[in-house]
């Protein structure tokens, strides 16, 4: 930890993606003066929060649900242009426009008691001690590798879905993509334009949803993830359990023979995969689109994590610890419930500083 010394103050904002950017937003809005009362820390080289990384050929009308910020609709968006440059620009713009001051890179190394009931932010740029917290880390520092016999004798290629570069790279080769759910398929319907070869791995067989995703079924899919995260279980991302749209790209991918699935192998060969029944599958690449688990090992010292490997939440406020929020977790993991959950923390941390008011000097 550098040498910046000690700053206070009363919120700790870590992240500037939706979730970072909504509580600020509401922070604002409650009063609280960005810089003074607030901050936002920041890793990422520039605004966009996990946007930023994604691959060029995910362009913005490819995106599933980007739902706008609080207090500044995104319109006018050419649908043609990578998301990483829409969104980020969007991010940049937001920032601006409500002085967010956000810091960055930051890399926040740990969070852990401090003095005087305060939390101690110890990051790459010094030290913050604040009164509440709002963790807002996502999903993208944590992609999920699982392991298989036999994977580290592959003589090809390996690679996760946060490292994906497009289609192009793939060209000639024989690709197998692991992984059923919305970044599978789209890697799967690319590189089948250009490989000699694709073929498709699930653990379980994908789930295709035929018609509107209405709001009720956002509000089962949502109660299924809060559950787990009640029980203090490891949650689920929302987009786990809505199934996948059935859009007509995706037709006709099943049409073509591209989205046919097999059942997860067994082991991984030098030159490919096998199962226990015999069949083999020989490739150059194996990309692993298997998702993501939350970015919180900064929480460790608080010792917040249940039993059963998640940290038990109700709303947004961590049960263990009242200073702590975690937003974008588990049920608010989509734009449109991070964006709710930035209000909520907020709301509940304005009552927090009420309550705990430090006087002012003599």
């Amino acid at each position: 930890m550098n040498n910046f010394g000690v700053r206070e103050t009363d919120v700790v904002v870590i992240g500037a993606g939706q979730a970072g950017l909504s509580s600020a937003y509401h922070l604002r809005r409650a009063g609280l003066a960005s810089g003074r009362d607030f901050v936002v820390l920041d890793h990422a080289p520039r605004p966009g929060g996990a946007w930023q990384f994604r691959w060029p050929s995910l362009t913005y009308g490819k995106v599933h649900g980007m739902y706008a910020l609080p207090g500044m609709e995104l319109n006018g968006a050419d649908d043609t242009r990578p998301s990483s440059e829409v969104i980020g620009e969007y991010f940049a713009a937001y920032e601006e426009r409500f002085d967010l001051r956000v810091r960055r890179p930051v890399d926040v190394t740990a969070v852990r008691e401090g003095e005087g009931g305060r939390l101690l932010v110890e990051t790459s740029e010094g030290a913050w001690s604040a009164r509440a917290l709002v963790n807002a880390t996502g999903t993208w520092d944590r992609p999920f590798w699982p392991r298989y016999r036999g994977q580290e004798t592959f003589r090809g290629r390996q690679l996760h879905t946060a490292h994906y570069p497009g289609p192009e790279e793939f060209a000639g080769q024989r690709v197998i993509v692991v992984g059923g759910g919305a970044s599978g398929t789209q890697h799967l319907m690319e590189i089948a334009e250009v490989a000699a070869g694709t073929t498709w791995v699930t653990r379980r067989p994908p789930v295709f949803r035929e018609g509107p995703f209405d709001e009720n079924a956002g509000r089962a899919a949502v109660a299924m993830v809060e559950e787990r995260v009640r029980r203090g279980l490891p949650p689920q991302s929302v987009v786990s359990v809505t199934g996948l749209p059935l859009t007509d790209a995706v037709r006709r991918a099943r049409a073509n023979g591209v989205l046919d699935r097999l059942p997860m192998f067994d082991r991984i060969t030098r030159t490919g995969v096998a199962w226990d029944d015999g069949r083999t599958v020989e490739a150059d690449v194996i990309l692993w689109a298997t998702g993501f688990r939350a970015a919180i090992d900064h929480l460790a010292p608080l010792r917040l994590r249940e039993p059963g490997g998640g940290i038990r939440v109700e709303g947004t406020r961590a049960v263990r610890d009242a200073r702590v929020h975690l937003v974008g977790y588990g049920p608010s993991a989509s734009t449109i419930g991070a964006n709710r959950a930035g209000r909520a923390a907020v709301r509940d941390i304005r009552h927090l500083l009420e309550r705990t008011r430090e006087p002012a000097p003599a």
